[in-house]
């Protein structure tokens, strides 16, 4: 049996419990998704493209060409920022913080984090950024 813990501060959240192994090993696998994916358009883990990336001769023009390569890039980048928080979360759990936001340090409900295992901050401090 995994451990399970209570979020963020006991006192406050006495009626909700998260298991942090399940949690990171959901999180490992949406990380590994990501950077599948991420490979697949011919970027790294942060999201850059790698120079030899070839987007054939089918683009007749340069005009074509950059417009793929501004589409790739911001696939790349939006997945890259997904990793990111992912690792975020991670280093939430093992710090001990999993389910405290990170910006006003109240509990994020535990709703929030079976349906958005990556998320640091609460809805409030989310829907402010």
């Amino acid at each position: 049996m995994s451990p399970t813990v209570g979020l963020g501060r006991s006192d406050r959240c006495r009626w909700s419990v998260v298991d942090f192994d399940e949690a990171r090993a959901g999180l490992a696998k949406e990380r590994t998704k990501l950077v599948h994916q991420l490979a697949e358009l011919g970027a790294t883990e942060t999201g850059e493209l790698r120079s030899g990336l070839n987007l054939g001769e089918g683009f007749a023009d340069a005009g074509a060409i950059t417009a793929e390569r501004t589409e790739l890039l911001g696939l790349a980048d939006a997945l890259a920022k997904q990793v990111t928080e992912i690792d975020e979360a991670v280093a939430a759990i093992e710090a001990g913080t999993y389910g405290v936001c990170s910006s006003c340090g109240q509990d994020i409900p535990a709703a929030r984090l079976e349906a958005r295992p990556s998320s640091t901050l609460c809805v409030s401090c989310k829907s402010k950024r």
